[in-house]
């Protein structure tokens, strides 16, 4: 009886213990992953106070840093799990890819290599410069930024559709995000802009049309449906997706200078 009473003793202060270990290592794990976080997000903050110039390019980049920077610390400030710290984390680094898009603006050392961005894996980057014309309106992309691609991706996923990283002449991206005729729209620009003629081994366009439901993007938006009548002219020519509208809706601020 009095084993019986030890075995029962022991077995439990060994259940309690694991717990307690359990509990110690999941403890430890969160503490990691949360200042590994906020690790990426002071040295994001630090790059967006230091980091300025006039170039639109450079300003365009710094205001998408500013811009992940801000929603990076909104993740952090409610971040309970692990998950929710990863989450703040991807959303700074992508804000660093952007701060590297802004040095490379500025013909200044870029800095170390990041971490690869999870919502880019897969889609490349431009190596080639690009030049369609959608609905009567220019549309240029390419791996350098200029006067006339001052808007930088990191690449990623939009609408199914892979979009390689590279500099462009508008965000038609957010505008494909959305809804309504703009979805269209921006459909319409990718598909012209990443078609496989271009020959750009940075970026298989015939690869990516078989990803997910994107090998049908150039029947649906591609000519005949939309081509025409439907969405010609005003909708997606000049004033809504040209330069006005995207012109200056993300132009940054000065933010002092500073190397990496």
């Amino acid at each position: 009886m009095v084993e019986l009473l030890l075995a029962s003793i022991v077995l439990v202060l060994l259940g309690g213990g694991l717990v307690w270990w359990q509990r110690e290592r999941a403890a430890r794990d969160l503490a990691d992953v949360r200042a590994d976080a906020r690790r990426w997000y002071e040295r994001l903050g630090g790059q967006v106070m230091t980091l300025g110039g006039d170039d639109p390019a450079v300003r365009q980049a710094l205001a998408d840093a500013a811009e992940r920077y801000h929603a990076a610390g909104s993740q952090l400030e409610q971040a309970q799990t692990a998950t929710q710290y990863r989450l703040a984390r991807e959303t700074a680094v992508e804000g660093l890819t952007y701060i590297r898009a802004a040095r490379l603006a500025l013909g200044i050392d870029p800095g170390p290599a990041l971490p690869p961005l999870a919502a880019a894996s897969g889609a490349g980057e431009l190596t080639v410069p690009r030049q369609v014309d959608v609905q009567g309106q220019t549309f240029r992309a390419g791996p350098q930024p200029g006067r006339e691609t001052p808007y930088y991706y990191p690449g990623g996923q939009v609408r199914g559709r892979p979009v390689p990283a590279g500099w462009y002449s508008t965000p038609w991206w957010k505008t494909a995000l959305g809804a309504g005729a703009g979805v269209i729209g921006g459909m319409l620009i990718a598909d012209a802009l990443f078609s496989s003629s271009f020959g750009d081994p940075g970026y298989d366009a015939d690869a990516a049309a078989g990803i997910g439901d994107t090998g049908d993007v150039g029947a649906d938006f591609g000519g005949g449906d939309f081509g025409g009548g439907d969405f010609g002219g005003g909708d997606f020519g000049g004033g809504d997706f040209g330069g006005g509208d995207f012109g200056g809706d993300f132009g940054g601020g000065d933010f002092g200078g500073a190397d990496f």
